[in-house]
């Protein structure tokens, strides 16, 4: 059922109440007073008429499984407005004659409005009974709701996870590449240090060589001209 037929409902029962009330009052008057309170009374008919037809527009559109019910209350409640019409008419028929009022009052009146309650007071527990429903099915729907955003929040943590997890991996992967180009630096150092020792000794080996060379001319030389300047 729709919030808006609920707030019909509620609207109807008030004013059906209200208008019972002002019957039974106007049933005890007479003159102008009488003529007063019967305007009232047919104005609050012809309120009470206007939200009934709103009523059955907003129960024609609700699905078929709650259409029947509603319309079916529906019933009740015009045939309670037609008590009170009847109420009314039975009201303004006897203006003037005291004694047809307060038999109206004693018995067709008593009756009218006693039928009356008892149907609104069926209405209202049925309506009752139908809020609680809906209030339970609002309630199970929200729950469902906050278990459902409670489902997706957890994915998101989850997901969040997940990549934070990745990341870590690929970093330990950079690192560990980091930590085998060090170690591929060091031996390419290593190797770098075995060339430039090489190559070192070698040209110490070269300077001896060459400084041999060097005093082994020398000599020669020097015996050149030992010959030469003593022969």
């Amino acid at each position: 059922m729709t919030d808006v037929f609920q707030g019909y409902e509620r609207q109807y029962c008030e004013i059906s109440a209200s208008l019972s009330r002002k019957c039974t009052t106007a049933a005890s008057q007479e003159g102008e007073k009488l003529k007063q309170k019967a305007s009232e009374i047919k104005s609050g008919i012809d309120g009470a008429e206007a939200l009934i037809r709103k009523m059955d527009l907003e129960a024609r559109n609700l699905q078929p499984s709650v259409r029947a019910g509603q319309l079916a209350k529906l019933r009740e409640y015009k045939s309670d407005l037609n008590n009170l019409k009847g109420a009314l008419k039975r009201i303004t028929a006897g203006n003037g004659q005291q004694g047809a009022r307060e038999e109206l009052l004693e018995s067709g009146m008593a009756d009218t409005l006693v039928v009356s309650a008892d149907q609104r007071s069926r209405l209202l527990r049925t309506t009752e009974r139908q809020n609680q429903s809906t209030d339970r099915i609002r309630d199970s729907h929200r729950t469902m709701l906050e278990t459902e955003e409670l489902g997706v929040s957890i994915m998101h943590d989850l997901h969040q996870q997940r990549q934070s997890l990745l990341h870590a991996n690929d970093t330990a992967n950079h690192s560990t590449v980091m930590i085998q180009n060090l170690h591929d630096v060091d031996d390419n150092v290593g190797k770098s240090r075995k060339i430039m020792g090489a190559m070192v000794r070698r040209m110490d080996r070269n300077k001896w060589i060459i400084g041999l060379l060097i005093a082994l001319l020398v000599l020669a030389i020097l015996v050149v001209l030992y010959f030469k300047f003593v022969h």
